[in-house]
């Protein structure tokens, strides 16, 4: 469960940061996207 929580929150995270940003400041969120979409699903306990 929590792979595709994990997977579900990296790419909906970058997929608005790819429309939001322009493409050097997306590619460069990429790592804390990365960061948060771990936090979510492996350390929040949400799940």
């Amino acid at each position: 469960m929590e792979k595709k929580i994990f997977w579900l929150v990296f790419i909906l995270l970058g997929l608005i940061a790819d429309f939001l940003l322009p493409m050097w400041w997306a590619f460069a969120a990429t790592i804390p996207i990365l960061f948060i979409a771990w936090w979510v699903a492996y350390r929040s306990e949400w799940f």
